[in-house]
C-alpha cells in the first residue's frame, strides 16, 4: 500500500497517477484517508499528552507519600484515576482511526511509474519489442486442443471429471513435457544467480494480505474456509513472504529466489471461446522468480528480469512480443509492468505467458519489509517479480507452434529434459 506520508507531501501526484488508472472516486478517497490521518495524529498527540501528565502524577505520588503527605497524595491518585479512563477512551478512538485508515489505504492501488501511459484496457497497451519468426503452417495447423486430443497428451474431459473446467490432466509426453519445461526453467534461474525454493501452496491470510492480493482479489482466490488459509495464485505471494517482517543490510542486496508451484485461480467470469483448452485454467503450473533490490537498483534489475526472460524465449525459438500496459490494465500492486505475449500460430493470436513487474515500496510497506541505509537508518525495500514462466500457453505455443504433419517436435533445448525429440 501507499505511505500515508507520501500521500500527504504528494497528493498530486497520487491524484495524477490514480487518473492514469482510471480509478473511481479518487480524490474523496484520498481526502478520506487525509482526513483519517488527521484525526489519528490529533489523537496520538492527545493520549501521549495524557500518558505524559499521568506518569508526572505518578511520580509526584510516591514522592508525596514518602513525605507523609498523605492527603495530598490521595487527591493525586483520584486525578490519575480520571487519566487513566481518558487515556483508555483515547486509546480506542486512536485504535479506530488507524484501522479506518489502513482499510481506506488497502483500497488504493500503486501509483504507475512516468513512463506507464494512460488507458483503459489492452487495447491500449504499448509494444516495446518483438522478435521471432511465425511459422507458416498452411490451412491445416490445428489449436492445441485438436492436438492434445490427436497424439494423447492431455485430457480436458478427464480432469473435468475428476474436478471441473479447467483442471486439465497431462498424460504420457505431455506430461513429461511438462516437466521437462519447469527443470529447464528452474534450470535457467538457478544459473542467471536465482536460489530455488520450494515453498507452502496455501498461505494464511497475513501473507495474501502482504503482497495486495487480500483484499483486492478476494473474489478470485480459492479459500479454504476453515482452515482459513487460500491456495495460491502465484509462487510469488509464499517467496515474498518469506522476507516479510525482515529488515536486511545493504550488503545482503540482491535478493534472488526461484520457485515452481502449482497456480490456483477461480477465474470468475471469465468465458468464451478465449478460455478453451490450456488458454485460462483455474490450476496451472509455473515457474516464478522474485527480487528484493535497493531502490536505486529496482528499475535496473527489472530490465535484467526482462532480459532473461528474452533469453529463455529466444531458446525455444517461440515468436513473442513485450507490452508495457498501461494505467488501466497494470496491477492493482504494480508501478510498471511488461507483459510477454508469444504468437499461436493456430489460434492466430497473441497469448500471454509472462508478466514482470517492479512494486517499488507497494508491497515493502504492507510486508515491513526495509532495510538499514548507510546513515543506519531504516528504508523500505523494493520487491519485484516475474514468471519464467507461466506453463499452459507456453505448452500451447510449443504444440502449435512446433506441429508437423508428421507430428509435433520438441524445441532442441528441451530434447535433453525430455528424453525425445517429437510427440507422434
Amino acid at each position: 500500500m501507499l505511505q500515508v506520508q507520501f500521500i500527504r507531501e504528494n497528493k498530486q501526484t497520487v491524484l495524477e497517477g490514480l487518473a492514469k488508472r482510471n480509478f473511481a472516486n479518487a480524490e474523496i478517497i484520498v481526502e478520506q484517508v487525509l482526513t483519517a490521518d488527521e484525526n489519528r495524529r490529533a489523537t496520538q498527540v492527545a493520549l501521549d499528552a495524557i500518558l505524559a501528565e499521568s506518569n508526572t502524577l505518578s511520580k509526584e505520588i510516591g514522592g508525596l507519600f514518602k513525605s507523609g503527605e498523605i492527603q495530598k497524595a490521595n487527591i493525586l491518585k483520584e486525578k490519575t484515576s480520571q487519566l487513566k479512563e481518558q487515556s483508555k477512551e483515547f486509546s480506542e478512538k486512536l485504535n479506530g482511526f488507524a484501522d479506518e485508515l489502513q482499510n481506506l489505504l488497502y483500497q488504493i492501488p500503486n501509483i504507475p511509474h512516468a513512463s506507464v501511459k494512460a488507458g483503459n484496457s489492452e487495447e491500449d497497451n504499448e509494444e516495446v519489442f518483438k522478435e521471432g519468426m511465425i511459422p507458416d503452417l498452411g490451412k491445416n495447423a490445428l489449436p492445441h486442443w485438436e492436438l492434445a486430443k490427436k497424439y494423447d497428451i492431455i485430457d480436458f474431459e478427464l480432469g473435468t471429471k475428476i474436478t471441473g473446467a479447467g483442471f486439465p490432466v497431462y498424460k504420457g509426453k505431455g506430461a513429461r513435457l511438462q516437466r521437462a519445461l519447469i527443470n529447464y526453467f528452474l534450470d535457467k534461474n538457478i544459473a542467471a544467480g536465482y536460489k530455488e525454493y520450494q515453498v507452502p501452496h496455501l498461505v494464511n491470510t497475513a501473507s495474501a494480505t502482504a503482497t495486495g492480493q487480500l483484499p483486492d482479489k478476494d473474489g478470485q482466490m480459492y479459500h479454504a474456509t476453515i482452515d482459513d488459509l487460500y491456495l495460491i495464485p502465484t509462487a510469488e505471494v509464499p517467496i515474498t513472504n518469506m522476507f516479510r517482517g525482515n529488515l536486511i543490510q545493504e550488503t545482503d542486496f540482491p535478493i534472488a529466489a526461484t520457485g515452481y508451484t502449482p497456480c490456483f485461480r477461480r477465474e470468475a467470469g471469465s468465458y468464451g471461446a478465449h478460455v478453451r483448452g490450456l488458454n485460462r485454467l483455474h490450476q496451472f503450473d509455473k515457474v516464478e522468480i522474485v527480487r528484493i533490490e535497493h531502490p536505486n537498483n529496482s528499475y535496473r534489475a527489472l530490465n535484467d528480469m526482462v532480459e532473461h526472460i528474452k533469453g529463455i524465449l529466444r531458446e525455444l525459438k517461440l515468436p513473442y512480443r513485450i507490452l508495457r500496459l498501461c494505467g488501466g490494465d497494470t496491477g492493482f500492486t504494480a508501478a510498471l509492468t511488461f507483459d510477454f505475449e508469444l504468437f499461436s500460430t493456430a489460434q492466430d493470436r497473441w497469448l500471454e505467458i509472462s508478466s514482470a513487474s517492479n512494486f517499488e515500496t507497494f508491497q515493502a510497506n504492507r510486508l515491513k519489509l526495509r532495510f538499514k541505509n548507510k546513515e543506519g537508518k531504516s528504508e523500505l525495500a523494493h520487491t519485484l517479480n516475474g514468471s519464467s514462466l507461466a506453463l499452459p500457453r507456453v505448452l500451447a505455443g510449443i504444440l502449435e507452434n512446433y506441429q508437423t504433419k508428421d507430428g509435433i517436435k520438441i524445441p532442441e533445448v528441451l530434447v535433453p529434459y525430455c528424453g525425445f525429440s517429437v510427440i507422434d
